[in-house]
């Protein structure tokens, strides 16, 4: 019954903001062109559920992060296990942690085609120009590390005009944030584009032991560059560079699940990282274009956590008092080739990854009562190195005029090696399959629709670190998704809507979950990955965009999703419905204003307990004033200061008795701020 009354009461605010809507956008309305997929083309010829959010909308929905976009996505959520969103989950699949084990993503998540999978804390968003989600299994374009679906952002494409922007922003939380991005020709048929943003905040947490407002801080610098050549008449390259250096407090959790810490060591979560991709298009034969995609990234990843989240006074007379430390590097080389005609495509992938994992975890325990004592002073050392090799090929055969039929197939081959400081030695292989099979029809120049069957996979492995050894191995999954959807464009192009259903059946599921090997140890919490039979889902992707006259412009989105595992429990961070709705308003006098509501449903927080969130609704405001090339914006986030959580641990950390707690992480409360955007 409470869903309904959520989904209702988003719904009446959706009727006042699209109250003022009398006649039609006169003006056109540009078409939103996918580039993540093997071509690029509209997304209204894309026969896959997606959501693509612009510039404009980036600019309107969020302040700095990729986080704060999540809530207009359907079926989106993510673990809020560290302290930037860095472990996404799309219609109930993906990954929430990884403290220990070998990565083994389940979403892909790419920035200008240099591969971040499950290391999205660099997400940062000044200076974005889209962000495409592709939802449900992509078997054929990406492979093992897009068993979910894939999350792909792009920087701002390099013109031959000059033309640049500055932005300042200040807030509450001691908010302050600066960027400026330059871009032009080079002569010839070069472009250019550069840009750096620094954002600092206080992080929103309270250490009272400390006396500290910035140990749950923000401090993150990011620096971009592209650049566009196109060398004579049948040659064109894209060269993409990041620099991004991520230095974030983690004192998040409080023994009373509030705002206010009480850590004697707070913790860090850090990543920074460095990254290049060069994309090289050659069309010089007839009707045949060969494309290369080069991508390389560096990682060094610091993650650190007060595991008693107490301090000396919170226990006495117990001494209880342990820290966890995770160092990680992680580098990737991904190459990629196809070739392509208007019918068919065929490629070869190959990527290494190689990653160091060092993990310490201390600490001490005495209890005068029962005169007894315990201690801890586990370090643990790895070395992984992964390669896969795949080749994939599409075919493209029109039925007739309006009718279309396209088939797809990847062959991947992985192969690893690990070894640690325990003596583990692992190095499995496997082959995996995959691929897709679509047909779309369209019904009139303004509706196409779509049906397809696809196949992801994710591959199998082995857990490290400190785990039983009943739970060392686990095996390949894949994913069985079939999709029905409709594309729609309508009045010139200012109202375009898109609806999918689908059903998934996982097969060997992988679960991520958690057990406590010492009671009344923190830090003795291990992390595994373990198959669990067949899992299945199905539910319903919607987006509404519209332009109902000069200066407005709406937008909707619903996501309903029913996704179980083996044991027919719902699967951890998989909410039952997430609904955002809003719109904004520019006036040709320079005045603009918008509001954005997004809702979403409880959801279990983990396999290894029964915990839930609760459904909580979030209210985001922005007003301002602009004229020609700057503008000034008064914004609110969070404007009704909403209390819900992104993150869940159910065990027990409070001596002497150590009763099971259930222990949230909190979301941002309310923010408010101004920014200042110049454009040159």
């Amino acid at each position: 019954m409470h869903t309904f009354r959520e989904i209702r009461s988003v719904a009446v605010c959706s009727l006042v903001l699209l109250a003022p809507t009398a006649g039609y956008a006169q003006a056109e309305i540009d078409e939103i062109v996918v580039t993540a997929d093997f071509r690029e083309r509209a997304a209204s010829e894309l026969p896959a559920s997606i959501s693509v959010l612009d510039a404009d909308q980036i600019d309107d929905l969020a302040l700095q992060h990729f986080e704060e976009l999540i809530n207009a996505i359907p079926n989106l959520n993510w673990s809020g296990d560290g302290h930037r969103a860095r472990y996404f989950q799309i219609r109930g699949v993906g990954e929430l942690e990884q403290y220990e084990g070998a990565p083994n993503p389940s979403v892909g998540f790419l920035i200008d085609d240099i591969d971040f999978s499950g290391i999205g804390t660099i997400a940062t968003l000044f200076d974005i120009e889209r962000v495409e989600v592709l939802r449900g299994p992509q078997g054929t374009r990406y492979g093992a590390n897009a068993l979910a679906g894939l999350i792909y952002m792009r920087s701002a494409t390099p013109t031959r005009e000059f033309d640049g922007r500055a932005e300042v922003t200040v807030g509450g939380d001691d908010t302050v944030a600066g960027g400026i991005a330059l871009g032009g020709g080079l002569g010839g048929s070069a472009a250019y584009r550069i840009s750096a943003h620094r954002h600092r905040s206080n992080g929103f947490r309270h250490n009272a032991y400390l006396g500290r407002d910035d140990s749950n801080g923000r401090d993150e610098t990011t620096i971009r560059g592209r650049l566009h050549w196109s060398a004579g008449s049948d040659w064109d390259l894209d060269l993409a560079t990041i620099y991004a250096a991520i230095d974030d407090g983690y004192d998040a959790f409080a023994l009373d699940n509030s705002y206010t810490t009480l850590s004697d060591k707070p913790g860090r979560d850090a990543q920074k990282s460095i990254g290049a991709s060069i994309r090289a298009e050659y069309s010089g034969w007839k009707s045949t274009t060969l494309t290369s995609i080069t991508s390389f990234a560096d990682s060094d990843i610091d993650f650190s956590f007060d595991a008693d989240w107490g301090n000396d006074d919170s226990w006495a007379p117990v001494t209880y008092d342990y820290v966890s430390v995770s160092d990680r590097r992680r580098t990737t080389l991904n190459q990629e080739f196809r070739l392509a005609t208007a019918a068919w495509l065929a490629g070869l992938y190959t990527m290494r990854l190689e990653e160091d994992l060092a993990t310490v975890n201390q600490g001490e325990y005495y209890d005068p009562f029962y005169d007894y004592a315990d201690s801890l002073d586990d370090h643990l050392s790895s070395r992984y190195v992964a390669t896969n090799i795949a080749l994939f090929g599409q075919y493209d055969f029109e039925i007739s005029a309006v009718t279309r039929v396209s088939a797809g197939a990847r062959l991947e081959r992985r192969t690893t090696d690990y070894t640690d400081s325990t003596g583990l030695v692992q190095g499995p292989s496997e082959t995996m399959s995959g691929g897709e099979l679509t047909l779309s029809h369209d019904h009139s120049t303004a509706m196409t629709s779509f049906i397809s069957l696809s196949k992801g996979y994710k591959a199998g492995g082995f857990n490290l670190g400190f785990v039983p050894e009943d739970r060392r191995q686990f095996g390949a999954e894949a994913l069985w998704n079939l999709e029905i959807g409709v594309k729609s464009v309508f009045v010139d192009g200012a109202l375009r809507f898109n609806a999918s259903l689908f059903r998934a059946r996982r097969d060997r599921q992988q679960v991520r979950t958690s057990l406590q090997l010492v009671p009344g140890d923190p830090a003795s919490f291990v992390f595994f990955t373990d198959n669990v039979g067949k899992g299945r889902t199905y539910g319903l992707e919607t987006d509404l965009r519209w332009w109902p006259r000069d200066g407005w412009s709406m937008y909707a989105s619903l996501g309903l999703l029913d996704a179980k595992l083996a044991s027919g429990r719902d699967q951890p961070h998989a909410p039952r419905y997430t609904l955002a709705i809003g719109g904004s308003y520019d006036h040709p006098d320079g005045f603009f204003a918008g509001l954005d509501l997004a809702a979403r449903d409880e959801f279990y927080f983990d396999v290894s307990h029964d915990q839930k969130s609760r459904p909580y609704r979030l209210v985001n405001a922005r007003i301002g004033f602009g004229r020609n090339d700057w503008s000034i914006k008064l914004w609110a986030r969070n404007l009704l200061d909403e209390r819900y959580a992104v993150r869940g641990f159910y065990f027990g950390n409070e001596p002497p008795d150590f009763p099971d707690t259930l222990y949230t992480r909190l979301g941002d409360p309310r923010q408010v701020g101004v920014t200042f955007d110049k454009r040159f």
